[in-house]
């Protein structure tokens, strides 16, 4: 008997998914054993580019997650609700569910994973993170016996877009942004994508994977690409380095013994070495760094969105539930029909290597704990003794210079850019409030942190 599946949402990626299902020449054989029995849009009228058979659209989203005869949900509808509501009434009526919704996820995660295990279903989402780029599962399963010490990604194509089109045309931000709205590169409204939020949901749950326990939102330092110019990036570039929206996670492991290991987790406009892999990643392209013992450095690379690309990654979730359905099936040695109360949905014992089965929440490290190395740029009066008084404010702060130089004038003021040694966040920041406190200083245009 064909596995039934429910499809939420007919755009882009639901369009995607439904032609592979309904092309299965060519790719694993289980998708043959797979079936489209309904589809829940919000306008049926619209003109479709895939054929389904008459009958299975429907305006009824909640009809479908109900529906007794479907074994999988297939959420496409992005947005918080109605998506998490759905997904809940699904669980609740013993359905697996695949999702490509990493906003739902980041933030209601713990909702949705509670009851899947309470009702013995899964719940599955390699489409949320990356595209069609394999890194949910592999994290899960692949890089499973490392201890992961980072994970750091170019995990939003629209802001890898426009800084790469910033370095090769050397334009401001407002202006590329424009075009790549224009273009259908950036959305009308670019909040998510521009401010960084995008990116903190999906390294919530990368690092969620990656290091074993929950990841609350809202203790993701967050910061978007907005205040970076073109000017920044042309210094960088002479540096040895190119500016990047990096999303990262890793292990902080203070000094005092005393102190519970905790995470580091944030989003920021990076500087990053010329010659590290990420460097390379451009357009709209993804890319995940991931750093381990005993495994060392894996990088995933590939598109991190469209059709195509997500659809790959929505119907390799459900291939993993049907692998998981007919394993079940063939080991109990029963019909279909004679099994009772949802059979081939609910599992008696889910697999431990596709569930998710933390609860407890993973502790996060404030910013200014962090230690990095930090660039910054200075607009000051064309004065002598300046640098040498920028040096004594940064000592004062045991703040270490790798590079202090001043690359001209802009008008009557002086630039001057610094780079420093790792240096705790909270010392260079102490350092910043005094070196304002300067009369000759006008204003600190840029501060970025470096990779």
């Amino acid at each position: 008997m064909a596995l039934k599946i429910g499809l939420l949402g007919l755009g882009t990626v639901g369009t995607g998914t439904a032609q592979i299902l309904l092309d299965s020449q060519g790719r694993h054989p289980l998708l043959q054993e797979i079936e489209i029995h309904r589809v829940g849009v919000r306008s049926p009228d619209k003109p479709r580019s895939v054929q389904l058979p008459d009958g299975v659209i429907t305006t009824d989203l909640e009809a479908i997650v109900t529906d007794p005869t479907v074994d999988i949900v297939v959420e496409l509808l992005g947005g918080l609700e109605p998506a998490r509501s759905l997904i809940l009434k699904a669980i609740v009526g013993g359905k697996h569910v695949v999702t490509a919704n990493k906003a739902v996820i980041a933030r209601y995660g713990d909702e949705i994973y509670t009851a899947a295990n309470k009702a013995g279903v899964y719940v599955l989402l390699e489409a949320a993170v990356g595209g069609g780029i394999p890194v949910i599962q592999p994290l899960k399963q692949s890089l499973g016996v490392n201890r992961i010490h980072a994970i750091t990604g170019i995990i939003n194509g629209t802001t890898n877009y426009i800084l790469t089109r910033m370095q090769t045309e050397k334009g401001e931000f407002a202006d590329i942004l424009a075009d790549a709205q224009q273009l259908g590169y950036a959305e009308a409204d670019p909040t998510a994508d521009i401010d960084g939020l995008d990116a903190a949901d999906k390294i919530a749950i990368l690092a969620s994977l990656a290091f074993g326990g929950r990841i609350k939102l809202q203790d993701i330092y967050c910061e978007g690409i907005r205040k970076v110019s073109a000017t920044d990036i042309a210094y960088a570039e002479k540096l040895g380095f190119t500016i990047k929206l990096l999303a990262r996670a890793s292990r902080y492991e203070p000094a005092a013994d005393n102190t519970p290991e905790a995470l580091q987790v944030r989003v920021h406009p990076t500087l990053v070495p010329q010659t590290h892999p990420l460097a390379s990643i451009s357009g709209v392209y993804n890319a995940i760094f991931v750093e381990g013992e005993p495994i060392g450095q894996v990088m995933f690379y590939g598109r991190g969105a469209g059709a195509g690309p997500t659809a790959s990654a929505v119907v390799s979730d459900i291939l993993n539930i049907a692998g998981v359905l007919k394993t079940k099936e063939a080991g109990t040695q029963k019909s279909v029909q004679s099994k009772i109360q949802n059979p081939k949905s609910k599992i008696d014992t889910l697999h431990p290597l596709l569930s998710c089965s933390h609860q407890h929440y993973c502790a996060i490290a404030p910013m200014n704990e962090l230690v990095t190395r930090f660039y910054a740029r200075f607009l000051t009066q064309d004065r002598p003794g300046v640098i040498g008084k920028l040096g004594t404010c940064f000592g004062n702060h045991s703040v270490s210079l790798e590079s202090i130089v001043q690359t001209g004038l802009q008008g009557e003021l002086a630039e001057i850019v610094v780079v420093t040694h790792d240096v705790r966040e909270g010392n260079f920041r102490q350092a910043l409030d005094e070196i304002n406190s300067l009369d000759a200083i006008d204003s600190i245009p840029s501060i970025l942190r470096v990779l």
